[in-house]
């Protein structure tokens, strides 16, 4: 009787869940500003993605067709402005394009002015704090099931920083995200990585840099790679963030 009695309150739990409706309906606009008016319904984590990313200013603009056009693009500007999520979606497009056979990533395992302490587990468990904010990026094109196959088949890779020395990516297309938290020397490594048929785009705001002052080197970088005509080097600004309308407000004065 118990077994019966309890598959007889799944199904109803499963019936009412069924009755349950949307609190608000999902048309309409909606902006974090405009008092009064309803949520943004929360997005689908398994949707499939929108293929073509438009973007929402002329600097993201410059941004995408540089990466169309060069197989060195430089992205810097403040939090907020697309440079990882942009990246990562030309990423996605040449890999779906059957442009490159794979995608790497990689991102400085800093952390942001406090100390995480002892992380158990294997390497890719104590890792994955650092590399969330790609994993994030990559599940919102892909969606969770497709990225975990890609991830599966090493088509997609996500590495720390401190583990591509001595790589030559032929083939590829490399994303190297947060890289105001990487030396002069770090990157200049990261940089000399770049092989045949790749494509490699480099992320970073130089003024949230988490490592000691002086100490970050994509500023210096930046300034000396654009001097090269064959690189593309794409200053965004606080008119192009993307977030919510009081980053670009708060970043103008602190």
């Amino acid at each position: 009787m118990g077994k019966k009695a309890s598959r007889r309150r799944m199904r109803d739990d499963v019936q009412e869940r069924s009755k349950v409706r949307a609190l608000f309906p999902s048309n309409g606009a909606w902006s974090p500003l405009e008092n009064g008016q309803r949520p943004p319904q929360p997005q689908q984590q398994e949707r499939s993605y929108t293929r073509n990313v438009k973007p929402c200013s002329d600097n993201q603009r410059r941004l995408l067709e540089s990466i169309d056009k060069r197989n060195l693009v430089v992205a810097v500007g403040p939090a907020g402005t697309g440079k990882t999520f942009l990246a990562i979606a030309k990423a996605v497009e040449a890999l779906e394009e059957g442009k490159t056979s794979r995608i790497i990533l990689s991102r400085p395992a800093v952390e942001a002015g406090e100390s995480l302490g002892f992380l158990p587990g294997a390497l890719e468990d104590k890792l994955a704090p650092y590399l969330r904010p790609l994993y994030d990026a990559l599940s919102a094109r892909l969606g969770g099931k497709r990225l975990k196959t890609l991830l599966a088949e090493n088509i997609i890779e996500i590495a720390p920083v401190a583990y591509m020395r001595g790589r030559t990516l032929n083939n590829a297309f490399i994303v190297i995200d947060e890289a105001q938290n990487c030396t002069y020397g770090q990157l200049k490594m990261l940089l000399t990585r770049l092989g045949w048929h790749s494509t490699m785009v480099m992320t970073g705001d130089p003024d949230q840099t988490d490592l000691l002052p002086g100490i970050s080197g994509l500023g210096q970088v930046a300034d000396r790679l654009s001097t090269l005509d064959d690189i593309a080097v794409v200053r965004l600004e606080d008119r192009d963030i993307v977030r919510h309308p009081l980053v670009a407000a708060m970043l103008t004065v602190l």
